[in-house]
C-alpha cells in the first residue's frame, strides 16, 4: 500500500505554533499487520459475551476518568480546545462507555417477528473490522462515539485519525490496551488519506465510518461503494438557529453564544446561521453582540479562556477568506471580523449582519467563531431559509408555543431539532444528518445496529395460510 510522500505526522500546538513531535507514518507492512491484527481479533472478540465485553468497556470508562487530566491536556495541546471543555469531553467519552456497557445487550437482543414460521426472529450479528476515519475537533469524543457501540456489538476497529492529532490517536489505542481489551480490538493506524482509501478496499475491512467534511464524505462514499461496503457518514453542517417572536430572548441569547462559540466554533453541529424574526431582531442582536464582545480569547490552558485558537493555520486562512469575501459582498461587521495578531491560530469572535444567501458565510460551512445573524419576516420565511442549504445536520428552534414548535420541527430538513435548547449529541439519542450532512446514525440503539448484520431467522415448518409460493 502507498503511504504517500509525507513520512511523518506533525503535532503542532495551535496556541503557540510550537512543534510538539513528529510521528512516522506507517509503512505498507505496518498497515498490513494492523489489518491482520484487527481481522484476527474479530474472530475471537465476536465470541465474547455481552457481559464480558461490558466489563472491559466499564474498565475503559474508569481509565478515562482516572486519567482525565492527562488526556484532556493532550486534546488542548494538539487542537487548542479550552481545557475545561477538554475535560468535559473525556467525561462524555466515559459516559458513553458506561451507557453501552449497560445497554448493548438489550439493544441487540433477538427480536421476535411473527410470520408463517413456527418461530421467526431478527438477530443482530457483528460485521467484522470497521475502519473509522475521524476528525480533530473532538479528538476523543468522536472516536468513542463510534467505538463504544461498535466494539460492544462484537466488531473490531481500525482508527485512522486526523493527521494533526497523532498523540490523541495513540492515546486512544492505549486506553483500550490498558483497560484489558484483547490485542487488535482497537488499533490506531498512522496513515495518509490515500492509504485509508486503499484500506477500505481491503478484504479484511467490513465497513467504514467517517466523521469529517462533505468533500471527504464524497471520497469515502465512492471508495466504499466501489467495493459494496457499508458506510456511515457524519459530515458538515450549516445549522440554523431559528428565533421566533415569542422566544425567551434572554435565554436564547445566552444559549446562542454557547451554540456558536463552544469549541471555538469548530463543530459541525454548532449554530451558524441565526434566523431571527424582525419583531425581536434588534433586541436579540443587542444582547447577543454584548455577550460575544465579552468572550475571553486566549491561552486554552487558562481556565478563564472561553475561545481558544483554531486547530490549524489553514483553517484561519479559510475562515478569514469567508468573512472578507462576505464583507466585500455587503455583509456588515457587528463584532470582530479579523484574525488576531501574535503567535497562535486565533480569530476574533465575529458577528456579521446584512448577510444574503449568495455570501460564503451563508452557503458554506464556517468552521470557526463566526456567526451570521439574518433578519426574517416570520416563521415561514425562517423555515424556508433554514432548508435553503445543501446541509441537514441539526437545527435550534426557539418559541414558547410548543404545539407550533412540534409542527415546525417536522418541516425542518435535518437529523435533529432542538427546541428551546442547543443541538448536542447524547448517547441516548440518535445522531446524524440528511442531504450533504451524511447518512446513517450514531448513538442510541440506532447507532449500535449500524454495523451489524440484521439477520432474519425463520424456523419451520410453516404454519397457517401461505401468501403464495416463494419466488426468491
Amino acid at each position: 500500500m502507498a503511504v504517500g510522500a509525507k513520512q511523518y505526522l506533525e503535532s503542532i500546538n495551535p496556541a503557540t505554533e510550537q512543534l510538539l513531535g513528529r510521528y512516522p507514518i506507517f509503512t505498507p507492512s505496518q498497515v498490513d499487520r494492523a489489518l491482520e491484527e484487527a481481522h484476527r481479533a474479530f474472530l475471537s472478540w465476536r465470541g465474547y459475551s455481552f457481559e464480558e465485553r461490558a466489563v472491559l468497556m466499564q474498565q475503559a470508562a474508569q481509565y478515562l476518568r482516572s486519567n482525565r487530566d492527562r488526556l484532556a491536556g493532550l486534546i488542548t495541546a494538539e487542537m487548542g480546545k479550552p481545557i475545561a471543555e477538554s475535560e468535559a469531553e473525556i467525561e462524555k467519552c466515559a459516559w458513553n462507555c458506561d451507557f453501552y456497557a449497560e445497554n448493548a445487550e438489550r439493544f441487540l437482543a433477538d427480536e421476535p417477528h411473527p410470520s408463517s414460521a413456527t418461530e421467526s426472529y431478527v438477530a443482530f450479528d457483528p460485521l467484522g473490522p470497521v475502519l473509522a476515519i475521524m476528525p480533530w475537533n473532538f479528538p476523543f469524543w468522536q472516536v468513542f462515539r463510534f467505538a463504544a457501540p461498535t466494539l460492544m456489538a462484537g466488531n473490531t476497529a481500525l482508527l485512522k485519525h486526523a493527521s494533526n492529532v497523532p498523540q490523541c490517536a495513540l492515546a486512544i489505542e492505549e486506553v483500550f490496551k490498558a483497560s484489558g481489551f484483547p490485542p487488535g480490538v482497537l488499533r490506531t493506524a498512522l496513515v495518509s488519506g490515500q492509504t485509508a482509501e486503499e484500506m477500505i478496499a481491503d478484504r479484511r475491512i467490513s465497513a467504514v465510518t467517517l466523521t469529517g467534511s462533505t468533500a471527504a464524505g464524497h471520497q469515502v462514499a465512492a471508495a466504499a461503494g466501489r467495493v459494496i461496503k457499508k458506510a456511515v457518514l457524519e459530515l458538515g453542517g450549516s445549522d440554523p438557529f431559528i428565533l421566533l417572536e415569542d422566544a425567551n430572548l434572554e435565554e436564547a441569547a445566552r444559549m446562542a453564544v454557547r451554540a456558536r462559540y463552544q469549541n471555538s466554533g469548530q463543530s459541525c453541529i454548532a449554530a451558524k446561521r441565526f434566523l431571527v424574526v424582525e419583531y425581536v431582531f434588534d433586541e436579540f442582536l443587542r444582547r447577543f453582540a454584548s455577550d460575544v464582545s465579552a468572550l475571553r480569547v486566549g491561552d486554552p490552558l487558562d481556565r478563564n479562556t472561553q475561545v481558544g485558537p483554531l486547530a490549524r493555520r489553514d483553517l484561519v486562512d479559510a475562515l478569514d477568506r469567508q468573512v472578507r469575501d462576505s464583507i466585500s459582498m455587503g455583509a456588515k461587521v457587528v463584532v470582530g471580523g479579523h484574525r488576531m495578531s501574535g503567535p497562535g491560530y486565533f480569530y476574533e469572535p465575529t458577528i456579521l449582519t446584512e448577510v444574503t444567501r449568495d455570501m460564503p458565510v451563508y452557503r458554506e460551512e464556517t468552521f470557526g467563531p463566526v456567526a451570521a445573524v439574518i433578519r426574517v419576516r416570520d416563521a415561514d420565511e425562517a423555515i424556508r431559509m433554514a432548508n435553503d442549504t445543501t446541509y441537514g445536520l441539526g437545527a435550534n428552534l426557539w418559541t414558547r408555543n410548543l404545539e407550533r414548535a412540534r409542527r415546525l420541527a417536522r418541516e425542518i430538513e435535518v437529523g435533529s431539532v432542538f427546541i428551546n435548547g442547543m443541538v448536542a449529541s447524547d448517547p441516548r439519542l440518535p445522531f446524524g444528518g440528511v442531504k450533504e450532512s451524511g447518512h446513517g446514525r450514531e448513538l442510541s440503539e440506532f447507532g449500535i445496529r449500524e454495523f451489524t448484520n440484521v439477520k432474519t431467522v425463520w424456523i419451520g415448518p410453516a404454519v397457517g395460510p401461505q401468501m403464495g409460493r416463494p419466488v426468491e
